[in-house]
Formats: structure tokens, C-alpha cells, sequence
């Protein structure tokens, strides 16, 4: 059995990024923290900090973190069967897509008691290899298999528009969209993983297209840059919808949405003591469209 005061060492080192804050929440030396921190990587065998500014954890560091945080999250159920407070907050770590948590997800989480959420973002379409690699508890992902030793549930459906302003409509479609004229018209981009566009203009049109792009990674501004004409651009109808009301946006083909499926998938050893939270997740999810519209 790894040893308590060392792990907790450890987990406030990486979550903080510093022994000596590290040592701070602890309400002990810095020197401290780190004979705790060398005698947990003597134990393991392994280096589990990267020492920096700020300190990172190794690989084997991140498994053993997520280990003391399924730990908590086991400890914090148990008290609450037997009819008492949990000793203290418990943190989640989980992987995210960046238009869930700009659109639908902060009122799931800020439903969840007792739960301190530590969010990765990555695309929907990568977030579940952080959950096959062991560095995160749980994951919104658009793939419904579950990841080896993990649960899967449904959410819902994020449905995208093709999307500009009427300005770049008219400077780069005056005569309708074309495949010649998506070869020319700037669109933007979240990130190097972001395939929604050329994903939208394959299963529209028939054949890959690369037109030029803008690289945004941030989903307001995102929406901002395509308010401002800056390009078109696969947009969260929840997120655009006033727009799209009151003409500032106008879609590309309204008839040709791009539909996002997303599921909520959780580490099998601790799904009963997050089934609380699963369940805020999914009544959360309940704003996008259900499956059965797709």
C-alpha cells in the first residue's frame, strides 16, 4: 500500500506546480515534500516529477495521480453510504472538447457536490485516448465503444452549422457555394485535430477540399472571428443560434448540418462513486439535440 502522506505530496506538487506551494497547502516544509516525493519515487522506481517551473509530472507520475484521486473518490462514496460528510473535496480529472464546455457543461458540473474538476481539453475525437492512457477518470468523446475498463453513456447530439457573416457570403460566394469558390474562401480552424470542416465539406461535397485557414483556438473568439468576416467556419448551433436568428450569421447550405455525437465515458472503478455526477452530466447534455434527431 502506497503510503498517504507521500501521495498527498505528490498530488499537491503536480496540482499546484511547486513544492513550495505544495508545502503551503500541506502546512509543512518544502523540504518535506520532497523527502516525501523521493521516497514515493524510490518506492515506485520510477521518477514521477519533472522538476521545473512549473513542476511537471512524468507519465507514471499522472497514473499514480489519477490512482490517489480514484482513491479519494472511493473514500468520499464509502462516507457517503455510511451516513457521513466526506473527510474533504474530491477532484475528477476529465477530458473535455472545447464547445462542451463553452456551451452545455458548466451547469452539470456545477450541480456535482463535494467535487473539485480538473479539466483537460482536447477534440471530442481524441479526448478518449486520455482515458486508454490512464491520465484522466473521464472523458466527453465522440466515440461510443467504450476504452478498456470503462463505461460508456450517451449524451446527446452537437450539431455544427457551416457558417459566415453576410459580408464574406458576398465577397466570396456571389454566386452561390460552389466547390471552386471553397477552394478560395479563407476558413478557420480550432486546431491541428480539428477536422470539422474538412469533414463537412467530404460528406457534403463528395471529395476532400483544403482551403486556406485561419487557426483560432478558442471557441468565442472563434465565433467573433467569424462574426468579423474573417473566414466560414463549423459553428455550435447552441452557441450561434441568436446569431443565426437576427441574420449576423447565415449558413453556408442550411440543408447540410454536421452532427457530432458525444458520450460520456468513466473509469469502471470509480462509475458508482461518480454515478452522481454522470447523472448532472447527462441531464446537462439534455439542452443539444437527442439522438433520435440525428
Amino acid at each position: 500500500m502506497l503510503d498517504p502522506a507521500q501521495m498527498s505530496a505528490l498530488t499537491e506538487v503536480i496540482r499546484t506546480g511547486s513544492f513550495e506551494r505544495a508545502a503551503e497547502r500541506l502546512s509543512v516544509t518544502p523540504s518535506a515534500i520532497s523527502q516525501r516525493v523521493k521516497a514515493l519515487e524510490e518506492r515506485i522506481g520510477s521518477v514521477l516529477i519533472m522538476r521545473g517551473q512549473p513542476c511537471l509530472p512524468t507519465p507514471t507520475g499522472q497514473r499514480i495521480l489519477r490512482h490517489a484521486e480514484e482513491v479519494d473518490l472511493l473514500e468520499q462514496m464509502l462516507h457517503r453510504d455510511l451516513g457521513g460528510a466526506a473527510p474533504a473535496l474530491s477532484t475528477l480529472r476529465v477530458a473535455v472538447n472545447a464547445d462542451s464546455l463553452a456551451t452545455w457543461l458548466i451547469p452539470g458540473m456545477a450541480a456535482c457536490d463535494g467535487i473539485l474538476f480538473d479539466l483537460v481539453i482536447d477534440d471530442q475525437d481524441h479526448s478518449a485516448a486520455w482515458l486508454r492512457e490512464g491520465k484522466v477518470s473521464a472523458a466527453i468523446t465522440s466515440h461510443a465503444a467504450p476504452v478498456q475498463g470503462c463505461d460508456s453513456h450517451p449524451l446527446a447530439v452537437m450539431r455544427y452549422v457551416a457558417t459566415a457573416s453576410p459580408a464574406f457570403m458576398a465577397r466570396w460566394f456571389p454566386d452561390g457555394v460552389t466547390v471552386e469558390a471553397l477552394k478560395h474562401a479563407p476558413m478557420m480552424t480550432f486546431d491541428p485535430k480539428d477536422t470539422l470542416q474538412t469533414d463537412w465539406l467530404r460528406a457534403t461535397f463528395g471529395r476532400p477540399l483544403r482551403p486556406p485557414s485561419h487557426w483560432i483556438p478558442a471557441t468565442h473568439p472563434f465565433v467573433e472571428a467569424t462574426l468579423a468576416g474573417m473566414g466560414w467556419a463549423m459553428n455550435p448551433e447552441i452557441l450561434i443560434a441568436d446569431h443565426l436568428a437576427t441574420g449576423r450569421l447565415v449558413p453556408l447550405m442550411p440543408e447540410a448540418p454536421l452532427d457530432v455525437p458525444l458520450h460520456w465515458q468513466t473509469s469502471r472503478m470509480v462509475g458508482k462513486a461518480i454515478a452522481p455526477i454522470t447523472r448532472e452530466i447527462r441531464r446537462a447534455a439534455s439542452v443539444l439535440r437527442p439522438f433520435a434527431e440525428r
